[in-house]
């Protein structure tokens, strides 16, 4: 009787040592895809010289419009009127949007569970190189993650900076693309492309692509205007004009861009929406994404 409990005692001592080395090397294993990531996060991040720029539809203004488009806008829409000086602070903003493979380092190291393994739908659209499915609280989280880990102050840009961004400096740009327009094949990608990338077997206009499948804008900045309405700090309200951040409080929060490019092309980059901050229950989260920014001044100290 005492031979097969001491029997039994060395087996659970075994397979808690095991339980233990396969803990720890986990620990490690995800402790150095946090640095990986931290690491890449700081070099690949994009500087935003500051300045003064026209906020909202610019088309009245614009000096590239002749003939009958002279002087017109761009939109019909009131929410990107009227057009307002803003005036921003250098920054540094992360050229992709978040994707999924960054987003379940996160969740790994935080010890939270993995965003959109339990909606069927959603799952065949997860991929490690697509923009991560979030909501605004998500998005939040992770960039006040990356300031925790890094000591710096990342946070979700302002919705005056990813315009100012998307349109290279807050030039005259209407679609934050390469070439500022919207060209199937050339900046923005076909529905083949995005076929033949997503690797889903499955055709669907809701399938979100990877983050650099076409070329980025003139500052380097991917997909500002499509594949994933991209999440900002703001409050929906209008903003004031210098560094504005929005209000301190709200029901909505303000969006950019489209949630996907394959067939609808991309928002102008002076198109705002709102929505609320969990996007509610009739919307994907497949829908929204978002991308980090950080301060110059804290990145070069």
């Amino acid at each position: 009787m005492m031979l097969h409990s001491k029997t039994v005692f060395v087996s659970l001592l075994t397979l808690g040592l095991t339980a233990c080395n396969g803990s720890q090397a986990d620990s490690e294993e995800n402790s150095q895809a946090v640095k990986d990531l931290i690491q890449k996060t700081k070099d690949n991040m994009i500087l935003v010289e500051g300045g003064s720029f026209q906020m909202g539809d610019f088309g009245p203004i614009d000096p590239n419009l002749t003939g009958s488009d002279k002087g017109l806008p761009y939109s019909a829409d009131e929410d990107n009127k009227p057009l307002h000086k803003v005036t921003l602070d250098t920054f540094y903003m992360s050229p992709t949007k978040v994707t999924y493979a960054d987003y379940d380092v996160f969740t790994a190291a935080t010890g939270r569970e993995r965003i959109n393994t339990t909606n069927e739908f959603e799952m065949q659209f997860r991929q490690d190189n697509v923009p991560a499915g979030v909501d605004w609280q998500q998005a939040h989280d992770y960039c006040s993650w990356l300031a925790d880990e890094t000591s710096l102050p990342f946070a979700l840009p302002t919705e005056a900076q990813w315009e100012y961004a998307a349109r290279s400096g807050g030039q005259f740009i209407p679609y934050g693309t390469s070439t500022g327009t919207l060209e199937k094949g050339k900046s923005i990608p076909t529905r083949y492309d995005v076929d033949k990338a997503t690797h889903t077997g499955i055709r669907s206009n809701l399938a979100p692509y990877p983050v650099t499948l076409y070329p980025p804008n003139k500052l380097g900045f991917y997909q500002m205007g499509d594949n994933g309405r991209e999440w900002v700090s703001d409050w929906y309200q209008a903003s004031p004009e210098k560094n504005p951040q929005g209000p301190e409080s709200g029901n909505e929060k303000v969006v950019r861009g489209l949630p996907r490019g394959e067939g609808w092309g991309g928002a102008l980059t002076i198109e705002r929406y709102h929505v609320r901050p969990d996007i509610g229950e009739y919307s994907l989260h497949t829908e929204y994404s978002f991308r980090c920014v950080v301060s110059s001044e804290a990145m070069e100290k």
